[in-house]
């Protein structure tokens, strides 16, 4: 059995992302480490061999996911590490957070009760405050009402309280209302903690950096930096540039099934969306919306062909699609293409794809389904 179907695949360079993470640890101050956040499969990198790669070979110790599977995923990679669940767990599994000695975001008072209410083992938690980004955590009007809210979920029995942590809504936006908006959101988590902490309550951790923050607005104060995107080599924002030395890590390829040369008049792939009008070489290649290269690409998106870009012709297939080759006179069966990636002197991002049908770059990459397999090089 070969390892796998060469019919669409994921290259993810392992050698890439060591470099992304030492440029992002070049970005923070002394005391603020590095938590790479590894949600939705590493955000469809795979999360087995990227986690093993930064706890093992990069020295991250601190990893965030979104939920409790995600979460003992990477337990099992990375036996020692700290592990922050940004999102809900239901407060009957509050027995496995503990098990798996899981750090549990916590939202509210009642959700720390229950959580303790079903777990006979104290619950490690880092308390979400909601400083303006509307989705989940604390909401105060003041800093010393949530202090003060803090304080008395700090005597509930069976619960850790080992840190204090936000989310930014517009880090990522350089528009002089969106800064003063993040620097309301970073001010109001600080005085909260110096609150805390002028109460004779110390906690380890304070963390609001996000990708855009790490890249955008570094602050010493921040004790995580919640590495995400930017660990992938892709932007927070498109509009504004990452630091130099971050590049993508993942590669989309496939290959050219069959070459014809189609007639004025003939037409490609359903609805008849797209007619020919002049004589064109078309080359069929082996992915599609189900391997999550997405329908809004129809007619749109463009692929390297020997180094060349080749618009696809009519509507993306669940499995296939079609492209004009009629450029590349030499392109055959068997020929292997690059949907996403360098080939030659040219290179199409994630972010490129993402910008051609409205949407962002993680969403391309998280989009990449479970049948393309990951294939890992250094």
């Amino acid at each position: 059995m070969k390892p796998y179907l060469k019919r669409a695949w994921a290259e993810v360079s392992l050698g890439r992302l060591k470099k992304n993470v030492e440029v992002i640890k070049s970005l923070n101050s002394p005391g603020t480490e590095v938590m790479a956040v590894v949600k939705a499969d590493a955000y469809g990198h795979g999360d087995e061999h990227i986690v093993r790669c930064l706890n093992a070979e990069c020295g991250i110790n601190y990893f965030a996911v979104s939920n409790l599977d995600e979460a003992i995923a990477v337990r099992k990679f990375a036996p020692v590490a700290e592990i922050l669940i940004l999102g809900y767990t239901p407060p009957e599994y509050a027995h496995e957070i503990a098990m798996y000695n899981i750090i549990q975001g916590v939202v509210s008072t009642e959700y720390a009760n229950a959580l303790v209410k079903n777990s006979k083992e104290p619950i490690r938690c880092h308390i979400k405050i909601d400083t303006g980004m509307g989705r989940i955590g604390l909401k105060h009007d003041t800093p010393a009402q949530c202090a003060d809210e803090i304080a008395e979920m700090m005597k509930i029995d069976g619960l850790s309280v080992e840190g204090i942590y936000t989310h930014f809504a517009v880090a990522d936006s350089d528009d002089p209302d969106d800064v003063a908006y993040t620097d309301k959101q970073q001010s109001f988590i600080l005085d909260t903690y110096d609150i805390l902490s002028e109460r004779g309550i110390c906690l380890k951790h304070v963390h609001f950096m996000n990708s855009a923050a790490a890249c955008y607005r570094n602050s010493p104060r921040s004790t995580l930096s919640r590495a995400g995107i930017i660990l992938y080599g892709l932007h927070p924002d498109i509009s504004l540039d990452i630091p130099q030395g971050l590049e993508p890590i993942m590669e989309l390829k496939a290959v050219i099934s069959h070459v014809k040369t189609v007639n004025p008049g003939d037409c490609i792939s359903y609805g008849r969306t797209f007619v020919a009008d002049r004589e064109m070489r078309i080359a069929t290649v082996t992915i599609g919306y189900a391997d999550g290269y997405s329908r809004l690409l129809s007619s749109k998106g463009e692929i390297l062909v020997h180094g060349k870009r080749c618009r696809i012709v009519g509507r993306v297939c669940m499995d296939q699609l079609m492209i004009d080759v009629s450029c590349v006179p030499d392109a055959a069966s068997g020929d292997i293409v690059t949907l996403i990636g360098r080939e030659g002197d040219d290179c199409i991002t994630a972010d490129e794809l993402a910008s051609v049908y409205g949407t962002i770059g993680y969403e391309v990459v998280c989009g990449i389904s479970k049948r393309v397999p990951r294939i890992y090089i250094d």
